[in-house]
């Protein structure tokens, strides 16, 4: 029994710890949601907007149309949050809330399945719970969250039934990968990940056709089931939602590459690959400018071990064609490194806002687990060290680790919750907007004077808030008051001319400038 237990205790402290970085993982991602980030951006409003609607109407849509055309799955479970929660910041972001944390999960369990090592997979798990780039974008309601967690999982799953050689395994692996096709466009080039773990399987294995057969074609089927209904909707019932507005953008379109593919091609990988470890995405939204993906000790970490993984994997490579060794590392390697430069496709062919963190946001968790290969390597030496050296190394990787916690939580929740950029990247102003709209009497006419996306956000925080009236700029020559004096007009941007125009329609209506802290500012008129 003695030994029992002690052959147990191992296990459930890697069970305690697991818990406790989910918790930690929770909380860094549901903490102050209302106001970190400040604001609900338009796209996410448009989220929302849809959302309410589906709601009311009872119509819960594989493909919205609006804002150039949504995958439905994600937008109808912020609809379920909503019809809970309400029409909130905190129902809206909930759902990457959940996502992000089960991503979490879910790093940790394939990273053991491929690694086989409990310590390894705690890494995993935590780097991405103090990782600023799966915070952020967990507590953003894009559905481009989503594409981590169904990818991570759907390898987990493949990977245990490759080890147990459990059909059932294989069946929820094609049911979670189907789904993936209701999330985020990226996740369409993840079939070329298959094709390239498939590939390798079959040459690193014996016979892997024959003996695995059954469970490719189950894989197949189930996957097939969960995407038929989009796959019918983009191939045969409505083939213009699967074009977007990336053949604009993208650099195969002559308009875009002036006739000079290649060099623009590698310009753009180049700035795919290094916004890692060097200089990352400067859009607000998505990263911390000028500031990698990565935090200094996982960029470089990362960077060693993707060197350390495209060497090893030419060397098992060519052994297996010229000494007929088969090594189980050549697969997972080539599934680490084809799930990188694949998920990457979508940024690097697109020119526009390069590097771009939510089109790579397939990438996390294989970019994690590169990381984790440079520590273990210390790990698994560290017995070979001296005793001076190894309390040397103890010292240091406990620095780096509490480092990697601190650096990326003080970076989000210091730095950037408390930047005026910030506010205004998520246009902090319009949630200004309808915090005062709030405040104002519910018989009192509301004429708002800004832009169609803008419009949504106020639209979504103000379900049901009756006299709100929204108008172009070009427009307000047309406003009629029904009384004179019981109207209030807000522009949430500074255009003097119709401000102006109106003070002189409306003689002796005050003008107000409302300005937070962080500049958000919102203009109103009103008797």
């Amino acid at each position: 029994m003695e030994n029992k237990n002690k052959h147990h205790r191992p296990k459930r402290l890697v069970i305690w710890a697991l818990l406790a970085m989910l918790a930690a993982a929770f909380i860094l991602r549901v903490a102050n949601i209302e106001n970190i980030p400040y604001g609900i951006y338009p796209d996410e409003a448009q989220n929302g907007v849809d959302a309410q609607i589906a709601n009311k109407t009872g119509e819960y849509k594989l493909f919205y149309e609006t804002n150039n055309g949504r995958e439905g799955l994600f937008i109808n479970i912020q609809a379920l949050s909503i019809k809970f929660f309400g029409s909130t910041t905190f129902a809206l972001k909930l759902p990457s809330i959940i996502f992000g944390t089960l991503t979490v999960l879910g790093v940790f369990l394939l990273t053991y399945e491929l690694l086989q090592s409990y310590i390894a997979a705690l890494l995993g798990a935590y780097f991405v719970t103090f990782s600023y780039w799966a915070i952020n974008f967990s507590r953003i309601g894009f559905r481009a969250i989503m594409v981590p967690m169904i990818l991570v999982f759907t390898f987990y799953f493949i990977f245990r039934g490759l080890r147990t050689k459990k059909i059932h395994d294989f069946i929820i692996a094609g049911l979670i990968y189907g789904l993936g096709v209701h999330t985020y466009i990226a996740f369409r080039v993840s079939p070329l990940v298959m094709i390239v773990l498939l590939a390798f399987l079959i040459i690193t294995y014996k016979n892997f056709l024959a003996e695995y057969w059954k469970h490719i074609a189950t894989f197949a089927i189930a996957m097939f089931v969960t995407a038929a209904p989009m796959l019918l909707d983009f191939f045969y019932f409505h083939p213009e939602h699967y074009v977007s507005r990336t053949s604009s953008i993208s650099i195969l379109n002559p308009d875009v590459n002036q006739g000079h593919i290649l060099p623009l091609l590698a310009k753009t990988i180049g700035l795919s690959i290094q916004k890692y470890f060097a200089v990352g995405d400067f859009n607000m939204r998505h990263n911390y400018p000028p500031y990698p993906l990565l935090n200094p000790i996982l960029g470089i970490s990362f960077l060693i071990g993707f060197i350390y993984l495209i060497v090893k994997f030419f060397r098992l490579l060519t052994d297996r064609f010229k000494n007929k060794k088969r090594d189980k590392k050549l697969y997972i390697y080539a599934l680490l490194l084809s799930w990188f430069f694949a998920l990457l496709i979508p940024e690097f062919l697109a020119y526009e806002g390069n590097p771009h963190a939510l089109r790579a946001i397939g990438t996390l968790p294989a970019v994690i687990i590169i990381a984790i290969y440079p520590f273990m390597w210390v790990i698994n030496n560290y017995r070979s060290f001296g005793h001076s050296f190894r309390l040397f190394i103890l010292s240091i990787t406990s620095a780096v680790l509490l480092f990697i916690a601190i650096s990326d939580t003080v970076k989000y929740f210091v730095f950037f919750a408390n930047n005026p950029k910030q506010h205004e990247a998520f246009e902090g102003n319009l949630k200004e907007v309808s915090n005062y709209i709030r405040t104002l009497p519910l018989v009192r006419e509301k004429f708002i004077v800004t832009g169609s996306m803008q419009r949504l956000t106020i639209d979504y925080l103000n379900l049901n808030m009756p006299g709100i009236f929204y108008m172009y700029p070009d427009e307000i020559n047309s406003m009629t008051p029904q009384e004179r004096e019981n109207f209030t007009v807000i522009f949430t941007d500074p255009d003097w001319n119709r401000i102006n125009m109106l003070r002189n329609k409306f003689q002796g209506i005050k003008f107000e400038e409302h300005r937070n802290n962080f500049n958000d500012t919102f203009y109103v008129l009103k008797y």
